[in-house]
């Protein structure tokens, strides 16, 4: 298994030799290159680094080798434990910390960890810090502290603080919500969103049924939240006469909704409907990323105001959020970013907006889903030889469609009328990743199937 290395962090599976897994060496390596990067950014200052992670397997193996390694280096660290990647995003800022490492491989299985990296406000790295941090890696030239300078580690949480935030944010009303009786289902892949999930849910008055709550990182289904990963919580729902089905990833940044009847709400609606709720009350522009669904955009035109479309990635989201000055934002994945929190994608705020949206509309979770338009996404990839010019077979794909609305800031997408598809290269493989949207199924295929006849064409 290949370690990857990009400018968001380092990521592997555990075990092995360096280079080819995470090993320790590969984690205190890339430990002193982000110290070395954020003594560049501060010089002169004592450092400050937040450190949280998820509950794999090999978490409590990784966090004590960067926090040492941190300790190593005269970094100070706020160690808050088991923590989602949000409240660890939220720990940064209000630590008053020069960075953050969140220890965790997401959606990815079991045998998979990784470090991704925060700069002092919470939010990741850039491409240029992040293409900075893999230079100092790379250089293997670290320093490290004397005995005297070595860095002090403090151990608090902050989950609760984090819950706090969002129970004091104003769309968000626990009264309504309790008012409500809302039965849900909740399935956190026996990682960190057990603990706080269902603790936020209580403190709203929520009648909570666990599934896959015990953090213990042993997994009990592949953890990305997809359909057929959720069969469990699908036959639950209905089974408990539950009014809803939430679930998130291993570290929490991905919100996934199952209807009362146990279909599903659908991933690329969870921000939609978020999104709908928060523009009713505060009406303002919204930002998702070039692959996620045209609903959202729709459901902006509503309210009269503007959508715009980002590079795929949160640093880029949240960047044109900035730009923009978005009320709202987020992936396609479940991914809800309001700002009016922070700047990061959140499964808990996205949970406690819903409900209130739900209790206050007095709307079933079906209801919600059939109020927005219905839109099939299709992913498709082609394989092509490595001596095959990517970038010159985007361009002319470019340049056949120039007549259409088409987007290069990420690939290349063509929004049609009532469609719309993009195309995006591999990094590291010669490969070109094709999403289509259209009105049903059947279209988002069709579409697919004619882009990647037109790039055999090419060939």
């Amino acid at each position: 298994m290949t370690l990857i290395k990009s400018i968001s962090g380092i990521r592997g599976t555990i075990g092995g030799t360096p280079g080819d897994n995470l090993t320790p060496i590969d984690l205190v390596k890339f430990t002193s290159a982000y110290v070395e990067w954020l003594k560049e950014q501060h010089p002169g200052q004592k450092l400050k680094v937040v450190v949280g992670r998820d509950a794999r397997m090999s978490g409590t193996m990784v966090n004590a080798i960067v926090t040492g390694t941190l300790q190593g280096c005269g970094i100070d660290v706020i160690n808050i434990g088991m923590a989602t990647t949000p409240t660890v995003e939220m720990a940064v800022p209000a630590n008053k910390a020069q960075g953050g490492i969140i220890l965790t491989a997401s959606h990815n299985p079991k045998q998979w960890n990784a470090l991704k990296l925060l700069n002092e406000k919470g939010e990741f790295l850039n491409e240029q810090a992040g293409k900075r941090v893999l230079a100092i890696t790379e250089k293997n030239d670290f320093s490290f502290a004397a005995v005297e300078q070595l860095g002090q580690i403090k151990e608090v949480s902050y989950e609760d603080e984090h819950i706090d935030a969002v129970l004091s944010l104003p769309l968000v009303d626990a009264e309504a919500v309790k008012a409500a009786q809302i039965k849900v289902v909740v399935d956190a892949v026996n990682s960190v969103g057990g603990i706080v999930i269902p603790k936020l849910l209580k403190r709203m008055g929520v009648e909570v049924i666990e599934l896959n709550c015990d953090a213990t990182g042993n997994f009990a289904h592949n953890p990305e939240p997809l359909p057929g990963n959720l069969t469990e919580i699908a036959a639950a729902v209905p089974a408990h006469k539950a009014a809803l089905g939430i679930v998130v990833d291993p570290d929490v940044d991905r919100l996934a909704l199952i209807c009362e009847d146990g279909s599903m709400f659908g991933e690329e609606y969870t921000l939609v409907a978020v999104a709908d709720y928060v523009l009713s009350h505060t009406p303002g522009n919204t930002v998702s990323n070039l692959s996620s669904t045209r609903a959202l955009r729709d459901v902006t035109d509503k309210y009269g105001t503007s959508h715009a479309a980002s590079a795929v990635g949160e640093v880029h989201v949240v960047s044109k959020m900035k730009e923009t000055g978005a009320v709202i934002g987020g992936e396609g994945n479940g991914g809800v970013i309001y700002p009016e929190l922070h700047y990061g994608r959140d499964a808990l705020v996205g949970i406690a907006l819903f409900l209130t949206m739900m209790a206050k509309n007095k709307k079933t979770a079906l209801e919600i889903r059939a109020s927005y338009p219905a839109y099939h996404i299709s992913k498709n990839r082609i394989e092509l030889t490595p001596q095959i010019d990517v970038d010159n077979i985007l361009a002319k794909i470019k340049e056949k469609y120039a007549h259409e609305q088409v987007n290069d800031i990420d690939g290349v997408k063509i929004d049609f009328e009532n469609e719309w598809v993009h195309l995006r290269k591999s990094n590291t493989e010669p490969i070109i990743r094709i999403y289509s949207e259209s009105r049903t199924e059947e279209k988002a295929d069709a579409l697919a199937e004619k882009i990647i006849a037109d790039i055999k064409a090419l060939i």
